[in-house]
């Protein structure tokens, strides 16, 4: 595993994209239990391993992840993304030219694994926001820093495209283009929150993987960089 920081209470790493956070029915191999493999290991944890799930990324998504290594820090981290204390941020390559900045706010509904954003009196409907800002252009793809303010399913996926710019990869949200074969342009570059027992603040940054390559490298390693 790629981890940045572990202690009695947390494990911080980078989850690559395509590997699952959280099982599911495929079978496919996971981050929650490559986790608990790594502890395991390096701790020479006997039995079973408790390791809890606090927040999710797509699978086609990568990016920094924290997980809680006790169940007090589970609660407490638990209550921090939902009372949205957790900062968030991502970076994504996106069609077409996107300058500026912004705010936006939608409401999603999600039916068979797809969302989509509706009135906000529509039945099921959930607030989604965040806060975007361009950070580059080059042959009619955008490179863009996105805040994220709320924590919906596809949220920055569907946000985007629905700006008008659906992210590198992105087929099911309106990309005309593949990132990678079968991954998007969209990496959690940084997380930040309250350490859950000490109460210090916390902030965690990682550079996107190999594939993004030829894609906006010197501007996201300086971006990047001073994030951490």
């Amino acid at each position: 595993m790629d981890v940045l920081y572990t202690d009695n209470h947390l494990l911080v790493v980078v989850k690559p994209a395509g590997v699952l956070s959280q099982a599911d029915r495929t079978g496919d191999e996971d981050l929650l239990t490559q986790g608990k493999r790594y502890i395991k290991q390096e701790f020479s944890k006997p039995g079973r391993v408790f390791l809890g799930l606090v927040h999710r990324l797509d699978r086609p998504v990568s990016g920094v992840m924290v997980f809680a290594r006790t169940s007090k820090a589970a609660d407490r981290l638990s209550r921090a993304f939902r009372e949205r204390t957790v900062e968030k941020r991502y970076i994504a390559v996106v069609e077409g030219g996107l300058s500026g900045s912004g705010e936006r706010e939608d409401w999603l509904v999600k039916k068979h694994g797809r969302v989509r954003t509706v009135e906000a009196s529509n039945p099921g409907a959930k607030r989604a926001a965040l806060r975007w800002r361009g950070l580059g252009q080059r042959n009619g793809r955008s490179l863009v820093d996105v805040d994220l303010l709320t924590g919906r399913p596809h949220q920055v996926r569907i946000q985007l495209a629905a700006l008008g710019h659906p992210i590198l990869g992105d087929l099911r949200y309106g990309s005309t283009s593949e990132f990678d074969g079968r991954n998007l342009a969209l990496h959690a570059y940084s997380i930040g929150f309250e350490h859950p027992v000490r109460k210090e603040p916390m902030r965690f940054a990682a550079m996107p993987p190999a594939t993004w390559r030829g894609f906006f490298e010197q501007e996201i390693r300086g971006f990047v960089d001073e994030a951490g």
